[in-house]
């Protein structure tokens, strides 16, 4: 293998990159495929903090995309390595699911309904007043609040849901605090990535949103690619950018455009 294809690796959003709900995007499968053929080494990192990394690689798995656990970065793990360094065994509060609790168990954490040393919330649908309620006392009370990720509105089954950051905003909005947050557009859950990414020269940070893929890739130095698959689009991808004030290295149609433009592509094959 050349140089070239040794300096580059990947970390790749998921929603919207590689697949929009329960439907694979075009090209996905097979820039996978072109980057494990080129050994290139790459993560798919994803804000959700519902689904375990198994749930995720088998929705890919169930799409067609290849994808082991292990390739698999969630804000959940994020969240759970970020206390468990500062204080391993700590007590935790959470409003969230499976995804979210798993992790945290798995990093030796305490889950408590009471007296935590930090309250940690993502998306949680059976969220309720009396978990509002219990989440601000243990803040009044001296916990560290930790958010997964900050992500307002959810797309599922071609509509828009409340997501984690709008629970966040009824916490937000009772103590007038601001959360310690770890998906992107913040850098713990790149950094998180990267850590366990093998080492390359050049690390692309690649999703179809400007305000948290491209953001998040440039909070922490990362080369950006923006793909116009998901919530960028060929009609909007301008607007979007002035917006969030983000400023991609590269803006792709797709991800078959990202290889051709980084000179990956199979020799022979590039599209027209």
């Amino acid at each position: 293998m050349s140089h070239r294809e040794n300096s580059h690796a990947f970390l790749i959003d998921l929603d919207g990159t590689m697949y929009a709900g329960d439907s694979r995007i075009e090209h996905a499968e097979p820039f996978i495929g072109r980057l494990r053929e080129l050994k290139l080494p790459f993560l798919f990192v994803t804000n959700n903090s519902s689904r375990t990394p198994e749930q995720v690689a088998a929705h890919l798995i169930r799409m067609g995309i290849a994808a082991k656990p292990e390739e698999i970065v969630t804000s959940s793990q994020a969240t759970a390595h970020y206390i468990a360094v500062r204080k391993p065994g700590a007590k935790v509060f959470v409003i969230g699911e499976a995804g979210l609790k798993s992790a945290l168990e798995g990093a030796g954490l305490e889950l408590v309904e009471d007296r935590p040393d930090y309250v940690v919330q993502g998306i949680d649908r059976q969220f309720t007043y009396d978990k509002l309620a219990r989440a601000v006392q243990c803040i009044m009370d001296g916990a560290e609040y930790v958010l997964t990720n900050p992500d307002r509105l959810l797309p599922s089954d071609g509509r828009l849901v409340p997501g984690a950051g709008s629970i966040a905003a009824s916490i937000q909005g009772a103590l007038q605090i601001e959360p310690v947050v770890i998906g992107k557009p913040y850098e713990p859950i790149m950094r998180f990535a990267l850590e366990r990414l093998a080492f390359a020269e050049q690390v692309w940070a690649v999703g179809d949103n400007p305000a948290t893929d491209i953001l998040a890739g440039q909070a922490t130095g990362l080369r950006t690619a923006l793909v116009q698959t998901g919530i960028a689009a060929a009609d909007n991808v301008e607007e979007l950018l002035e917006r969030s004030g983000a400023a991609p290295d590269l803006i792709c149609r797709n991800l078959e455009s990202l290889l051709e433009r980084l000179n990956l592509h199979p020799e022979g094959q590039a599209s027209k």
